[in-house]
């Protein structure tokens, strides 16, 4: 074979292998890549990522919605008690809105850094052929037609070789010119990630900033309630002695129930009338005859990814009686739904729990939390600031809904899932 058919060999042999279909309808994202990769010492899927980053703008958005309300009930306020834990609810949510940001922004850069590795991979498997291609096209473009003539061949050959160039050329520019999009992709993917992770800092300001805020009003509600403080400080030590008697948190909780009982017996005697102890000033008997105050919205304690969900087995066996959230270290954690805080401390076991009392025999438990900021015979409003999560690399909380002592099913009665 002569020279030029060798060359001409070698540019269909480059232009065959330039760019499959594949990896054109990988780069136009039509399809999931496969596979997995490490990200953030975790094993997840592209589609997992997507799903997280859903999920994550989802809780902000239904946070901004309950900072939204919370601010208008601080400026309805009159009282500056109300007030005070108004505008606590609402930046409580504030602070959850921007750690559900923080989660959908480590979740989008992740998906860009996946993206960028996939596309590096496919670029890298066509730099052999392009090689191959532009060391042929050099050949023929030294190559002076004087010298072509020279060359031990017929005239055939010569014909034959400038007409296949001449077909193979059109093939050539629309294959580059699929790889050039590709590389105009990848300019913009780092583009990308490099404001992704701009904005991922400047969340992380935000949230620390709002964080500042929130231990300032906390101080301020802590010595506006000074006066108030004697009957909740007796109710507190009476939860605690409760605690040093129950064997287990369920016999724990079935004791607080039965003093919720007695206490809302009392209340319903003749006589002077008792402060009420529900939320939004109802009297007890009128708590006991509504629905309860989440039947139309059951919120999730904190922001983040739910790891157990209910009726899941543990690694020892144990059927979990609620669900359990991954959260930030030192993540906002707020009441569910309003109610009578029945127990706030600590528990053998379960880290620092609380313990809220709804009303009509509906109680929230919440456990593995960190620093607590009620106590008991406090009364919340939903979305009031209960305390944080733990201060690990990896903690979680776990969010039991029960009625009557019976575990019930919460994502069923969750807004944030409806």
């Amino acid at each position: 074979m002569t020279r030029r058919r060798t060359d001409i060999a070698i540019l269909a042999a480059g232009v065959l292998t330039l760019a499959p279909a594949a990896w054109v309808a990988a780069a136009q994202s039509q399809k999931e890549p496969s596979g997995r990769v490490v990200i953030a010492g975790h094993a997840t899927s592209l589609a997992e990522e997507r799903r997280a980053l859903k999920e994550a703008n989802a809780q902000a958005q239904s946070a901004r919605a309950q900072s939204r309300r919370m601010e208008a009930k601080a400026k309805a306020a009159t009282a500056e008690a109300d007030r005070l834990n108004a505008r606590a609810a609402a930046l409580a949510a504030q602070i959850q809105e921007s750690e559900a940001d923080l989660r959908a922004g480590r979740a989008r850069i992740a998906i860009i850094n996946r993206l960028i590795a996939d596309q590096s991979v496919r670029l890298a498997g066509q730099r052999e052929p392009m090689a191959r291609l532009t060391a042929a096209l050099q050949s023929f473009a030294r190559r002076p037609p004087v010298l072509a003539l020279l060359q031990p061949g017929s005239l055939a050959d010569t014909v034959h070789a400038r007409a296949a160039l001449t077909h193979i050329m059109p093939v050539i520019h629309q294959r580059t010119a699929v790889l050039r999009g590709e590389l105009d992709r990848s300019r913009q993917l780092r583009a990308m990630a490099v404001l992704a992770n701009k904005a991922l800092g400047d969340g992380r300001v935000k949230l620390a900033q709002q964080h500042s805020e929130a231990r300032k009003l906390e101080a301020e509600r802590r010595l506006a309630a000074q006066g108030l403080a004697t009957g909740a400080s007796r109710e507190a030590e009476r939860a605690m002695a409760m605690s040093e008697r129950a064997r287990d948190i369920d016999e724990l909780m079935g004791r607080i129930g039965e003093a919720d009982k007695l206490r809302e017996q009392l209340a319903a005697l003749p006589g002077p009338e008792l402060r009420p102890t529900r939320p939004g000033g109802m009297s007890p008997e009128q708590a006991t005859s509504q629905d309860p105050p989440y039947s139309a919205a059951y919120r999730l304690p904190v922001t983040g990814e739910i790891v157990t969900g209910m009726g899941e087995l543990s690694d020892s066996g144990v059927r979990a009686r609620g669900i359990t959230v991954a959260a930030r270290s030192n993540a906002r954690i707020i009441a569910p739904a309003g109610g009578h805080v029945a127990f706030a401390g600590p528990y053998r076991g379960f880290g620092q729990i609380v313990i809220i009392d709804h009303g009509n025999d509906w109680t929230s438990l919440l456990t593995g939390m960190g620093r607590l900021s009620v106590a008991a015979g406090q009364t919340v409003d939903q979305g009031a600031p209960i305390g944080t999560a733990g201060s690990g690399n990896h903690p979680t909380v776990t969010l039991e809904l029960r009625r009557q002592g019976r575990p019930v099913d919460i994502l069923a009665m969750v807004a944030d899932r409806q």
